[in-house]
């Protein structure tokens, strides 16, 4: 803005007007809405998730951002209460549950509609459910199907008829299930993506509703029965989803809409925050804790969260293939120095991929730091301080936090075993496909429980997961795992659990790092964002106050 000088020699009623310019534009200024502040204003929820997802099919969702979108545009047959997550009426409007606790009838409601006005029925579960436990979807959390009497059998090709699975529909509203074994937590896992109802047929008119790459998931393709529709997708900029006119309790849904923005850069999030184009940051940089802590508490939240960091090792290239060169690299990270110098958001050095409280369950020994045992277990290997050891890569998505956490790990490696590892950098989207490709040997990731029980971690290292992607297998873990889901005594169950998780953790196909808090930043505007263990937020709770 060009204004009039403020020269000495200028005349008085000059320098007056000079003045008033100023000050009008610093009024403009002042009076220029932020999108915090227009979203207050107009029921918008702004907030970071992180990465770009790679897709926003709920049977294909993988990481944080596409469940969290999921549930937005989805419902299943239960929902969650937003204080504790507890299950309560989805879809299903009530359910029973037989005396042996394998059978459960669920009564869809009437008035659950897909986004094009149809009915939710019964039979969408069906379809949806085959859907995913047909090996060519290739859908990496297809396993948590197998509680279903005949699932895995079916997944695994042993079977072509589906009848022989455990759901049936002998009514639009009526939804019947059989499970394999009791599963207490069972209600819990529906409101997980791969349980929910997708449109067969809105699939179908796109391509192929079996195999990945349909382009069903487009805005103005996209055909949900969750309490927001999809607007727009931008990739790499924004995903807008406003309220369902079709959702069954749209009067409860306070917000308009919400605006997803997939950010990988940390730092430029903070600052998006800071101008006030974000009511909620995906997370925080390490670096920046401390400073908040001090000078801005009022927007600093430390949550408590089920999510452990860890390494996973591709134990298919040398000489990762090797059990003490792994456990030599697990016993060379110093724990506590990571969480009490680096993160110094209250996470905990974990020596388990389970995190300790789980109920009902104990965390064994596990792997703690060990210089002394490094080096004599890298020497054991026939690298003795690392001579002829060969340069590894690790893997990590571009985030300054990731980035920061991967040069602590590559120093730690180098001082105490006198080994070269690399730092290799990749867009998300583009690392979860090299993960599923097994093109890697060391990467950086985390898991968060879909439900309160050890299974949620120790399932993942299963020979047949989805999601193990190390290329480590073991019969004898496999058969623990197995017997413990079939085990009516808590104990017995816990004890094999808990046998599991050692010889995994001996093996060392994953490093464990430390046990995670959820460290963001949210504008106290937000309402109804409680703080829970899954870090889940169901959004037709959450509204906006000035």
């Amino acid at each position: 803005m060009r204004v009039p000088s403020l020269s000495r020699n200028a005349p008085a009623w000059w320098r007056l007007a000079a003045v008033i310019v100023l000050l009008l534009g610093a009024a403009g200024c002042r009076n220029r809405e932020t999108a915090v502040e227009r979203g207050n204003r107009d029921q918008v929820l702004h907030r970071g998730i992180g990465g770009e997802v790679g897709d926003l099919d709920p049977h294909l969702a993988t990481n944080i951002a596409e469940v969290d979108l999921a549930s937005a545009l989805f419902e299943g047959l239960v929902a969650e209460d937003p204080t504790d997550l507890h299950p309560v009426p989805g879809v299903a409007e009530r359910w029973e549950v037989s005396a042996d606790g394998l059978g459960y009838t669920f009564h869809l409601r009437p008035d659950a509609r897909w986004s094009d006005g149809q009915p939710v029925t019964a039979a969408d579960f069906v379809a949806s459910w085959r859907r995913v436990l047909t090996p060519t979807l290739a859908a990496e959390n297809a396993g948590m199907l197998y509680v279903l009497q005949g699932a895995e059998a079916f997944h695994k090709q042993a079977t072509k008829d589906f009848s022989q699975v455990g759901v049936s529909a002998p009514d639009a509203r009526t939804l019947r299930v059989i499970l394999d074994h009791p599963t207490p937590h069972f209600l819990s896992l529906l409101s997980h993506p791969i349980w929910l109802p997708v449109p067969l047929a809105a699939i179908t008119a796109h391509g192929s509703a079996f195999s990945r790459g349909n382009p069903w998931t487009r805005p103005g393709r996209l055909v949900g029965n969750g309490p927001f529709n999809l607007k727009t997708w931008e990739p790499n900029k924004v995903i807008v989803v406003e309220k369902s006119p079709t959702y069954w309790e749209a009067a409860r849904v306070r917000l308009n809409a919400i605006h997803f923005y997939p950010t990988e850069s940390v730092d430029t999030e903070e600052r998006s925050f800071r101008t006030g184009q974000l009511h909620l940051t995906y997370v925080l940089p390490f670096g920046k804790v401390d400073t908040y802590r001090r000078t801005a508490p009022q927007f600093l939240r430390t949550d408590p969260y089920l999510n452990t960091y860890f390494v996973r090792i591709n134990v298919r290239q040398s000489p990762l293939n090797n059990e003490p060169v792994r456990r030599a690299l697990g016993l060379a990270i110093d724990r506590a120095t990571l969480v009490q110098n680096i993160m110094r958001g209250g996470q905990q050095a974990a020596a388990t991929i389970t995190p300790p409280g789980m109920p009902g369950y104990t965390t064994p020994t596990g792997m703690t730091g060990n210089m002394e045992g490094a080096r004599a277990a890298l020497a054991a290997a026939g690298y003795p301080g690392g001579k002829g050891f060969p340069p590894l890569e690790l893997l990590h998505n571009t985030s300054e936090n990731h980035r920061l956490l991967g040069e602590v790990l590559q120093e730690m490696w180098r001082r105490e075993l006198g080994i070269e590892v690399r730092l290799v950098n990749q867009e998300f989207k583009v690392l979860l496909s090299e993960r599923r490709a097994g093109k890697y040997q060391l990467l950086l990731s985390d898991w968060v429980g879909d439900y309160l029980d050890a299974s949620t971690f120790l399932d993942l290292w299963r020979s047949d997961s989805g999601n193990n992607h190390t290329g480590w297998a073991h019969p004898e873990y496999d058969s623990l795992l197995f017997s413990a889901a079939r085990n009516a005594d808590p104990r017995q169950r816990a004890a094999q659990l808990q046998q599991a998780e050692a010889l995994m953790l001996s093996a060392a196909p994953i490093l464990p790092l430390y046990y995670n808090t959820h460290v963001f930043l949210v504008q106290p505007s937000v309402k109804g964002w409680h703080p829970t263990l899954l870090d889940h937020h169901p959004y037709k709770h959450v509204w906006l106050e000035p």
